[in-house]
């Protein structure tokens, strides 16, 4: 089956590929660096010293009243030039996030190849495509505002610096009454 959505994003850090690597790599990290987009992860295995077979069961959303939940499995091994994974669940598909050093940057690639299998997605792609693109597009802006910030975080020589880097954006949507998730 083909995939339903094609996405190409373009990130540009200032950084090294190896910062870019290491949070880009720590799957488990990123609902506290990437919180408008990670609601939860659990780490199903832990992969190999390179990351490959890294396994993990996410939680996601963007600006949309919805959430996935999907499994991230690492394909390739965590490299210098990027890594690649598969996705299962309410997405089905592959990726790839290739890094390459520019200067004081990083110009970080994503190729996102998937199908939609969560019902509403599914059943709603053919008229949707246009909004469900945009809401991709959404998490990734908030994706690379968030690198940056947790790049800063990262380098920040004392407490006091790293307090002052402002917090990533938070999801876009208040819990449910009693504390659940929305579906």
């Amino acid at each position: 089956m083909a995939a339903d959505y094609e996405f190409l994003t373009v990130w540009r850090v200032a950084g090294t590929v190896d910062e870019v690597k290491a949070v880009l790599g720590d799957g488990a990290s990123l609902p506290r660096w990437w919180p408008a987009v990670y609601l939860d992860v659990e780490t199903l295995a832990p992969g190999d010293e390179d990351g490959l077979g890294s396994t993990l069961d996410l939680h996601t959303k963007g600006w949309l009243p919805y959430t996935l939940r999907w499994t991230l499995r690492i394909t390739e091994p965590i490299t210098d030039a990027g890594f690649a994974l598969t996705a299962t669940g309410d997405l089905n598909g592959t990726g790839r996030w290739t890094f390459e050093q520019d200067g004081p940057e990083v110009v970080i690639t994503y190729d996102w190849r998937v199908s939609a299998d969560k019902p509403l997605l599914r059943r709603l792609t053919w008229l949707l495509r246009p909004v469900f693109a945009a809401n991709h597009r959404w998490a990734m802006d908030r994706g690379e505002e968030s690198l940056r910030l947790e790049l800063r975080r990262r380098r920040a020589t004392s407490d006091a610096r790293r307090d002052r880097v402002p917090p990533s954006p938070p999801a876009t949507f208040a819990w449910l009454p009693g504390g659940r998730r929305p579906a």
